[in-house]
């Protein structure tokens, strides 16, 4: 939502500006990472310009300060993507991220088709890019979409990472 995409703007021009910030963690919450967009929005008319997923997901990507995804549950779509952007990805051994849109019709708009080949090689990225299939947690770390995978709190887990980089 819109909401949800500037307040991760807002947060993140926060850190960056604050000296005290050493790194970003990026998490969901209530156990998922994030579900990306309501699609259901796509038909309502636009009220707000100026701030797209994409262009935060770039800004997360050009900090210098590391930016670390914790994803539990599900990373989805632009979910997925805003993972993508970050640094570092750490995931619950239960999660599972894809980019399900294009069962629907949609191509990913905030860059995962580019992102996601360049992090993981063509074949995979094509697979996962074409099907919108659900990858587990455990597959992701194997193919490469996510640093560690991790059976504790991943918001915890995500901060020692942070801390460590």
């Amino acid at each position: 939502s819109f909401t949800v995409i500037q307040a991760l703007e807002d947060g993140l021009k926060r850190a960056d500006a604050d000296p005290s910030v050493k790194a970003i963690v990026i998490c969901g919450e209530n156990g998922k990472f994030s579900a990306g967009a309501d699609i259901r929005g796509f038909s309502a008319p636009q009220q707000r310009r100026g701030v797209d997923l994409a262009s935060i997901v770039s800004l997360i990507e050009r900090s210098e300060k590391p930016a670390v995804a914790a994803i539990e549950g599900i990373a989805f779509g632009g979910g997925l993507e805003v993972a993508l952007g970050c640094h570092y990805r750490i995931a619950h051994v239960q999660a599972r991220m894809g980019l399900p849109e294009v069962t629907l019709g949609l191509l990913p708009g905030a860059e995962g088709t580019q992102r996601l080949p360049r992090l993981i090689g063509i074949p995979a990225a094509l697979d996962i890019i074409t099907t919108g299939r659900h990858v587990p947690a455990t597959e992701a770390l194997k193919l490469g979409m996510v640093d560690e995978v991790v059976e504790e709190n991943t918001v915890e887990a995500a901060i020692r990472l942070a801390n460590r980089v």
